[in-house]
């Protein structure tokens, strides 16, 4: 279920990097290019007002997805100064730790995305006037990623660190 549950958010992922890449080459193309050629011929100006829109929301959704990515992909920074000096139950009890701490992170996250989103529903955005909750939503579906794999990460450790920083029985 955890692979199908990561895979999801990993295509997400990258159609939204699609999207956001996308939407910024038409953003300075609209912006520059057809800006010009509207004054220059003394037309009216094509509206991009929801260029900044659509970025805006890509970005929410793939930095909140992505937080979530990287906590299963083990990406993010760790600093291995003491942990690895400890005793194996000790090392698992660190990891565990940090897993219920990010985990209540994810909730936390989660939960005030739902606020937001039900203080929010009857807002939209000036320019596509898509409901400001898809917005918020970012943070309720990054939150419950960030809770899941935080918790997956807890039920499948990872391998224990030797002295010299690198996974037990691997040199």
């Amino acid at each position: 279920m955890f692979n199908i549950l990561h895979r999801v958010p990993q295509f997400a992922a990258t159609l939204l990097i699609v999207i956001a890449i996308a939407n910024l080459l038409i953003g300075v193309f609209l912006r520059y290019f057809v800006g010009a050629i509207t004054d220059h011929f003394d037309m009216d100006p094509v509206p991009y007002v929801w260029v900044e829109e659509v970025g805006e929301m890509a970005l929410a959704w793939l930095t909140l997805i992505g937080a979530a990515l990287g906590v299963r992909q083990r990406a993010h920074f760790t600093l291995h100064t003491v942990v690895h000096r400890l005793s194996p139950a000790l090392q698992r009890a660190v990891e565990i730790l940090n897993h219920l701490l990010i985990m209540g992170f994810g909730v936390a996250v989660a939960w005030y995305g739902v606020v937001l989103s039900r203080l929010n529903i009857k807002l939209s955005t000036p320019g596509l006037e898509i409901n400001m909750a898809w917005l918020y939503g970012s943070s309720v579906v990054g939150g419950v990623l960030l809770a899941l794999y935080a918790l997956s990460m807890i039920i499948s450790p990872t391998p224990l660190l030797d002295e010299t920083g690198q996974p037990r029985g691997q040199h």
